[in-house]
């Protein structure tokens, strides 16, 4: 009994840090229509249950003994309670409850109409990791998506190997990455903030690892952050920073990876052109510390099994030259 009670307590425990990731948390007018929905179905499903409880107690309690007549009356009272609880009640909310998603819900959670939004982005996913492009710019991402306040973004969803689900639970629904027909979603927020998204689709090992932020900025560093992001490169300023670089266009690096303002041209990992600007290493796996870069570098499969990144056998001082140079991409 102690390992039940332990695993039911660790369960609702598990239930309360929501990291950001909370449908009952709206910050939008899609995303709270999503939640009024949920808080209404989960209200007509509580009384359903609390509905079919009370009849099995009526059951029990009016159910007919051996050697005693069976009333009329309350057969014809038990048939009414079945047509009514087990047809036409079911029946009503069933179409009450769709006639509300149709109309209301997806109508303010749909994807925005042509020409309607102001701003258009392009998310990409990967195993396991979201690729974030700015049409029109050389400006590329990753993970940490950037939009301003009060503006109307259109969020073209693509893929580059298999389905996957974006969510940000606390500005819209989700909307799968399909293979050959991307998908649009609308994001939107009228103040600043962090919101933390996941990929709701179990697209292989590291799924649950395949995480994403929006961050809102205000329309000034909005425009700050992409005029940096659409530099290239900073030159290596230091000796041990210009070794480092030379050891990241030398090894299997430039292969997969990009930084542009360099030869490196890889596309089946992050752009890295600024690494050091982002808060997080392999999709919010890890916080982007050089402690944290370093043991990214010599053991990625430690970090995240499965990633498509080999360790890299590199001596100490190159591996401290490297992790140098990267902390310099800003």
């Amino acid at each position: 009994m102690r390992y039940w009670l332990l695993a039911a307590a660790t369960l609702f425990i598990s239930g309360c840090g929501d990291n950001g990731q909370s449908t009952l948390s709206p910050k939008t007018k899609p995303a709270h229509a999503i939640t009024t929905l949920w808080w209404g179905m989960l209200a007509i499903g509580t009384a359903v249950f609390v509905g079919a409880l009370c009849l099995i107690a009526l059951s029990w309690l009016r159910r007919h003994r051996e050697g005693l007549p069976v009333l009329g009356s309350s057969e014809r009272a038990s048939s009414a309670l079945v047509v009514a609880f087990g047809i036409a009640i079911p029946a009503v909310v069933l179409v009450a409850l769709w006639a509300v998603a149709d109309l209301v819900v997806i109508k303010q959670t749909e994807a925005p109409a042509r020409g309607s939004t102001k701003m258009t982005i392009v998310v990409t996913g990967h195993q396991w990791f979201w690729e974030v492009r700015y049409p029109g710019t050389p400006a590329v991402t990753a993970d940490e998506i950037h939009i301003p306040a009060g503006t109307r973004v259109n969020v073209v969803l693509k893929t580059a190997d298999v389905i996957h689900s974006f969510w940000v639970p606390e500005l819209n629904r989700k909307a799968d990455t399909l293979p050959g027909h991307p998908n649009t979603l609308l994001l939107y927020s009228d103040k600043p903030g962090r919101f933390g998204g996941q990929c709701a689709e179990f697209c292989g090992l590291q799924h649950a690892n395949m995480r994403d932020t929006v961050v809102v900025d205000t329309p000034a560093r909005f425009r700050a952050w992409l005029h940096n992001e659409v530099a290239p490169r900073r030159a290596p300023a230091t000796p041990e920073q210009q070794a480092g670089e030379k050891i990241f266009l030398s090894q299997s690096c430039a292969a997969c990876h990009t930084i542009r303002g360099t030869s490196a041209r890889g596309r089946i990992g992050p752009d890295l052109t600024h690494l050091a600007q982002r808060r997080s290493l392999a999709a919010l796996t890890i916080p982007n510390t050089p402690a944290n870069l370093r043991r990214w570098i010599a053991d990625p499969q430690h970090v995240k099994p499965g990633n498509k990144m080999p360790g890299l056998l590199l001596r100490e001082p190159q591996q401290r030259a490297l992790v140098d140079y990267l902390e310099s991409l800003r």
